[in-house]
């Protein structure tokens, strides 16, 4: 991506903001290389990736699960996907952990792959945000167990961003040079 003529489509599927939130790093890390609109995926059902030259979909992983609009917006776009430079960027409070962070690693990404009818040009896992303040009770509660299972912080008084930028921007690198 030599020039700002290009035209970037970045779609999020985000539950607590995090996803959006590294989805508009990216945006800024692309900078004068890329004319990028940024989406909600959730809010557009159809939309024409040829117009974009490359696409750029994040998601967020919830009690072990992406959104199921995920699926249905990828279901419909598949083959769209297919004809245009497209990547694609899970977040998890797993990829916290070395080792788990990885699209050859992660069980999500593994997972999504092999639901998934499209197959990303390029794939990166970033460990996501606790919010634990910002959660309803339930949510809070079952997050803290999950947590104390995997040996995450408890504290529900905290916010611990687990986020490596160094790593978003070395995507960020990839996707605008593949």
């Amino acid at each position: 991506m030599s020039n700002a003529t290009q035209k970037v489509l970045l779609l999020h599927s985000s539950r607590e903001g995090q996803t959006k939130k590294i989805l508009h790093y990216i945006e800024s890390q692309l900078g004068e290389r890329a004319q990028c609109d940024v989406s909600d995926l959730h809010q557009v059902p159809t939309l024409d990736l040829t117009q974009y030259d490359r696409v750029l979909i994040g998601a967020s992983i919830r009690y072990g699960h992406f959104n199921k609009k995920l699926y249905q917006f990828i279901d419909t776009h598949s083959e769209q996907l297919n004809r245009v430079k497209a990547g694609f960027f899970s977040v998890n409070l797993t990829a916290r952990k070395p080792g788990k962070d990885t699209a050859e690693t992660s069980a999500y990404s593994r997972k999504f792959l092999e639901k998934s009818p499209w197959t990303p040009q390029l794939h990166g896992v970033f460990a996501g945000a606790l919010y634990y303040p910002r959660y309803k009770w339930f949510d809070r509660m079952m997050i803290r167990l999950i947590m104390h299972i995997t040996g995450g912080e408890t504290d529900t008084s905290k916010e611990v961003e687990y986020t490596d930028w160094q790593k978003v921007k070395a995507f960020t690198d990839q996707f605008a040079q593949f």
